[in-house]
Formats: C-alpha cells, structure tokens, sequence
C-alpha cells in the first residue's frame, strides 16, 4: 500500500519537531561542519537546511547573512525528495533551476550540490549543502565527501536528542523516587563492576542507558579524544620533533 505524499509529509515534519532544533541559536559545533566544508571544497557558502512546513531554516550558515527562506523557491525542497545527492553544476543551463529566483534574482547562485539529513529511520530532515557563484563541477569523492559531512551533522542531532533523552529519564527517575531510601533501592552503583543496579536486576551503564533510558550510543571517538589519539600517534612516529 502506497503512502499518500501528504501522510509522509505530516510524519516528515512531526520527526523533525522531535529534535527541537527549529529556531535554535547557534550552535558551534554545527558551525564548524559548514566551516569545514567550505574550506574543503573552497565555496564562498556551505549550509545545514532545515525543510520546515513552508520556510527553509538555517540552522548554520557560513559566508550567508539570511536566517531563513521561504520554502517554495528553496533548492532543499527538492533534495528531501531522494537519499541521493542533488548537484546542480551551472544553474542557468539546468532546467531544474533556470528560472529558480535564488538564481535569477540578485543571489546568483551558479553552483548547488546538497546532501540530505537522513534520520536513522529514514527521514529527510534538511540538507549539508555548498554553494558557489560560478558553474563548477564535483566528481564522485567530492559527492562522498559531502554525504560525510551531512553524516556528521546528523551524528549531532542524535547526540543532541539522546542528551534530552538521558536527561529526561533521570529527571523521571529522580521525580518518581519521593523518598531517598526509596531511591537508593531504585538505583545502586558498584564502584568494583561498573554496573547499576536497577529494580534489583545489574546491569552494564550501556545497558542502563540504552535499555532503560532509550539512549543511543556510538562507538565513535569524540573530537577531543580523536586529538589526542592523533598527537600521540605523531609523537610516537616522530618522538624527536617539538
């Protein structure tokens, strides 16, 4: 059975709301994805794009003054549409785009390639996107590149969102526990094994987490460890150096 456009739509936009980022201040570490990228593949401007109901929302934006567009005219719109990637190489030779005002009008745009913001259910949320003001092209490792970069800002989100999460739980718990004999029955930690003890069943902390509390955990190195890992690594190759 074939979902209506407009049924996906509503579920689209109600996981997008889950995150509670629409409208948010800036946030560095999203502004160091969009930094990067424009570095990386030397365009004046790189975006993450939020698709809301009928506005495009920035939720960072380098080398871009505005905070938002409306929907209708926004190349993201078209993005959402596919788990592919969307380049546009000369936008006044692209009859996708020749008559789109973001090219037409005083913006310019020339060049526009997007990755979407995919959630780990399968929800377009918005867009990792570049863009240039004059035609180029972007072969396959610059489109892999990209879809690394829309990665990272989901990776982000979900860190974000399982934050809220664990917090929440905790304050559940902490609420529910009226008493403090009460509460340390509810939860004992073992300083020895790492482990919680939760309702009289030990469990591991990852457990707790994601099983009690609906957090999800990556295995990735955070950027600060992933620093050090790289300094120690060097230092060992070239122990003489500094």
């Amino acid at each position: 059975m074939t979902v209506p456009a407009s049924r996906r739509e509503a579920e689209r936009l109600a996981a997008l709301r889950t995150y509670e980022i629409l409208d948010t201040p800036p946030d560095g570490a999203f502004d160091r994805v969009t930094a990067l990228a424009a570095r990386h593949f030397a365009v004046p401007v790189a975006l993450v794009s939020l698709v809301d109901e009928d506005r495009i929302w920035f939720k960072s934006r380098h080398g871009l003054e505005a905070e938002q567009i409306p929907r209708s005219p926004g190349l993201c719109a078209s993005v959402i549409l596919s788990d592919e990637a969307y380049v546009v190489t000369n936008a006044l030779e692209d009859p996708r785009t020749l008559t789109n005002p973001l090219v037409a009008g005083e913006m310019g745009l020339r060049f526009y390639a997007a990755a979407p913001l995919v959630t780990h259910d399968g929800y377009r949320l918005g867009t990792m996107n570049i863009i240039d003001f004059t035609p180029r092209e972007l072969n396959s490792d610059g489109l892999w590149a990209l879809h690394q970069f829309a990665g990272l800002v989901m990776d982000q989100m979900e860190l974000i969102l399982s934050a809220r999460k664990a917090i929440s739980g905790l304050t559940q718990i902490l609420l529910g526990a009226e008493r403090s004999d009460e509460f340390q029955k509810l939860i004992t930690v073992s300083a020895w094994s790492r482990k919680i003890q939760v309702d009289g069943e030990w469990v591991s902390f990852e457990e707790f987490l994601v099983n009690k509390l609906g957090v999800s955990i990556t295995h990735g190195i955070d950027p600060e460890t992933a620093r050090l890992l790289h300094s120690k690594m060097d230092w060992q190759h070239h122990p003489g150096a500094g």
